[in-house]
């Protein structure tokens, strides 16, 4: 499997590379891929080239191509004006707009204060969501503060086990174990309440039985 990372970064070395390697690092303890660094400040003269022409550079078609072949992706950008760079945005407003449907993407953005640490939910997972891509539940915001801190740690490898469980293809496919099953059993509409069934799937149950059965205990 291939990992594709995309670090928004301007500076040498910056944070926000430093972010998405230990994304990195922390994603390839739970799934074997072969990690690949796309560092769009290299590439920013060749997107505005795109937007001007229409074509892009040779070095920047093999980065979308990249991206679009990638079985998973870690995206990391620093924080402008409260929201990603433009030169982040940019880069992803040249991906085809199909290349991204069902592809697992970690999102992760690095900020001087932690003031900004919404940005990840408030700008990046609708940019992603809106791309159809499948963006895990733990997105990682790093402040300037948060470096060294256990609880930047914790993101850091929580966000990664999520993103290597979506890249897997024996997890996508898997099932619900007994205990997620009841704890996503809906009510029906009908007033029936459905139960997670030892077999698998769900067995409907009458509401009535369902009381008569938990009077006579």
């Amino acid at each position: 499997m291939k990992l594709v990372v995309v670090s928004a970064g301007l500076s040498s070395p910056s944070s926000t590379r430093l972010l998405a390697d230990r994304l990195t690092a922390a994603t390839l303890g739970h799934v074997d891929a072969h990690p690949e660094v796309i560092e769009l400040r290299d590439l920013a003269t060749e997107i505005a080239q795109h937007f001007v022409t229409g074509f892009p550079p040779a070095r920047l078609a093999t980065a979308l191509d990249t991206v679009a072949a990638a079985d998973g992706l870690i995206t990391v950008t620093p924080v402008f004006a409260a929201s990603y760079s433009g030169l982040f945005k940019s880069f992803f407003d040249l991906i085809d707009k199909d290349a991204l449907t069902g592809k697992p993407v970690l999102i992760g953005a690095t900020g001087g204060t932690a003031r900004h640490s919404l940005v990840t939910e408030h700008a990046l997972r609708p940019l992603f969501t809106h791309l159809r891509a499948l963006v895990p539940p733990t997105a990682v915001y790093a402040a300037s503060e948060d470096w060294g801190e256990e609880g930047l740690a914790q993101r850091i490898a929580r966000a990664g086990a999520e993103l290597a469980r979506l890249m897997a293809p024996a997890a996508r496919n898997a099932a619900p174990d007994l205990d997620s099953a009841h704890a996503v059993a809906p009510r029906s509409l009908t007033g029936a309440i459905t139960s997670a069934h030892p077999a698998g799937g769900f067995e409907m149950v009458p509401f009535e039985q369902r009381l008569a059965a938990l009077r006579a205990r």
